[in-house]
């Protein structure tokens, strides 16, 4: 093997306010500081030239940096001085008075390489700047190759998913965040999902005019602490690992010695490979332009529901499963949600045809089940003999047999006899739109957003625990930036267990909360976690909250995803 590249990366986090001279001196102390370490290669945060508070658009443009101008410049010559390469985010002006919130890349030589537009604009930020009209480059440096994107890009997944599909391997994410689960969440994630590594660089210190701290939290109900850059700046690993990780007041320069080449690994633990099984034909529906106005279904405001993880296997399995079912209905339990393939050892087949035998007598085992208990539905993984051929296919089942097959969408090296199906599909219950997702399906981003565009509510998924990140960010991830309950079925494993969630109803910014006290937490689910034992885990779920998308004014989570420029995720 040839021997591995290690290169430095560091993430500097800082504070900046109203003057734009102020934040250029702390921006050259900091690099000066990171400097001390010798990294090859430092981020800084999102707006590094002015805080993201502006009396008008003129203002915006005033205090922008312009590319040829002294403020940029004297990054350059840092860049130059340590022999690094910098990413610095600013807004930048453009022509006709218009600005942009801009990622730039300055070579070891202090040369522009690179830059790249914000895409996806959060709040506020919509009356000030423009959109990206371009996807963002890749950039080979000898450091790897580098993709940029900044702060609400990332609270979806399609920037950095179309910057990891083009060949990334380092994605340098700047940020101006308040938000305590961009540092939980949004941030890490994006490394395993794509396999790559994350440098961010977040704020810290005020984020609106000291003056109006007070004013603005009293209008929002957002406590002046949580007015404040988060912090937590951090490095991820492919596996999803946080490397290093700052604090969450202080400015600061946290590092890591990484090996870029591990991002060219796209394999999961079973020899799936997660990039060469993506099935883009059947993604189109995400480069459609979205409905000026969208017609939600509004579920029910509160169900019970439940996961259940057997302790047996085969027909005993079956059997246990069935009076789960009943003891569950007697509950008030709608719906249950079992591992994928809940019956089969280790939730695999070898041989699939014996497996579809035993798969019909579970369907008819929790048929009866859920005659028994009432109106229950139950939802799993099993094998399922068409004419077409043989397929690994989730089934939601009710007392009147099966009311929704879905076919598995992703090759899964665990199923590789499996024919795939080629589309989400939705059933309309009377407490909520509900989708199944099968096994693996869950690990493409994309799944979850072709479920969103067809208005589901409510995800059951049957699946097998491989890697921590699916239950530690992935799934929850899945929930958040899609609005979506999740109620997600394993076997236990070393990394964790079942899971359910469920959406908080106060979640637009900028608005007063009714229900909760804002604490810093926006998109981040309420998580039911399973115990490592065999058994059932209820939970309530509150599918009507899924209708608000609004993280923001004028951010809708789903319909404003950068549709127009995610070639590369459907080509």
């Amino acid at each position: 093997m040839p021997q591995a590249k290690m290169v430095r990366v560091a993430a500097v986090q800082l504070g900046a306010g109203a003057d734009v001279n102020a934040n250029l001196e702390t921006a050259l102390r900091m690099l000066d500081e990171a400097a001390k370490v010798k990294p090859d290669l430092v981020v800084l945060p999102e707006f590094s030239n002015h805080l993201s508070w502006y009396e008008n658009k003129q203002h915006c443009y005033q205090v922008s940096a312009a590319l040829d101008g002294s403020w940029l410049r004297a990054i350059s010559n840092k860049a130059k001085q340590h022999n690094m390469h910098i990413v610095v985010n600013v807004t930048l002006q453009r022509p006709d008075g218009l600005a942009t919130g801009t990622s730039l890349l300055y070579g070891r030589d202090g040369k522009l390489l690179a830059e790249n537009d914000k895409q996806v604009l959060m709040g506020h930020e919509n009356d000030f700047l423009e959109k990206a009209t371009r996807p963002g480059p890749i950039v080979e440096t000898d450091v790897g190759r580098l993709g940029m994107y900044a702060c609400m890009d990332g609270v979806i997944n399609e920037t950095p998913r179309g910057l990891g599909l083009r060949g990334a391997q380092i994605l340098c994410n700047s940020l101006n965040s308040f938000a305590l689960d961009e540092a939980s969440l949004h941030i890490p994630v994006r490394a395993p999902e794509n396999r790559v590594f994350i440098v961010a660089a977040n704020k810290v210190g005020p984020l609106i005019p000291e003056a109006l701290l007070e004013p603005v939290s009293q209008a929002t109900s957002i406590p002046k602490q949580f007015l404040f850059g988060a912090g937590e700046s951090q490095i991820v690993a492919p596996d999803g690992k946080v490397l290093a990780m700052a604090s969450r007041d202080k400015d600061e320069v946290v590092y890591a010695d990484i090996d870029p080449s591990l991002a060219d690994v796209k394999l999961r633990p079973d020899g799936t490979d997660v990039f060469k099984s993506r099935r883009p034909a059947i993604y189109a529906a995400l480069a459609h332009k979205p409905p000026v106005t969208r017609e939600y279904r509004i579920g029910a405001e509160s169900s019970l529901v439940a996961t259940y993880q057997p302790s047996a296997v085969g027909e005993a399995a079956i059997a246990e499963a069935a009076d789960a079912v009943r003891d569950a209905g007697k509950q008030g339990v709608r719906l249950v949600t079992l591992p994928e393939m809940f019956c089969f050892a280790q939730g695999r087949t070898h041989d699939p045809v014996a497996g579809a035998l035993l798969s019909e007598r579970a369907i008819e085992a929790l048929t009866k089940a859920c005659k028994d208990a009432g109106d229950i539905c139950v939802a799993t993984s099993l094998v399922i003999k068409e004419q077409s051929g043989l397929y690994h296919s989730g089934v939601l089942i009710s007392k009147t047999g099966i009311l929704l097959a879905q076919g598995q969408l992703h090759r899964s090296e665990r199923h590789p006899w499996s024919k795939l199906a080629d589309a989400i599909k939705i059933e309309p219950l009377s407490w909520a739109r509900l989708c199944l997702v099968v096994g693996d399906d869950a690990i493409y981003p994309e799944t979850f957003r072709l479920a969103s565009l067809q208005n589901a509510e409510v995800v059951a998924l049957p699946f097998t625990l491989l890697e921590r990140w699916e239950v530690d960010t992935g799934l929850l991830e899945r929930s958040a930036e899609n609005r979506l309950c999740l109620v997600a079925a394993t076997r236990p494993t070393c990394f964790g267990a079942s899971l359910t969630t469920t959406l908080w109803e106060d979640f637009t910014i900028m608005t007063p909360w009714k229900t909760r006290p804002f604490d810093g937490h926006i998109s981040y689910p309420v998580v039911t976690r399973a115990s490592a034992h065999a058994g059932m885990c209820i939970s309530t779920i509150h599918p009507a909250h899924a209708q608000n998308k609004f993280v923001s004014k004028s951010t809708d989570v789903v319909d404003g995803r950068p549709w127009q420029l995610i070639d590369a995720i459907v080509n």
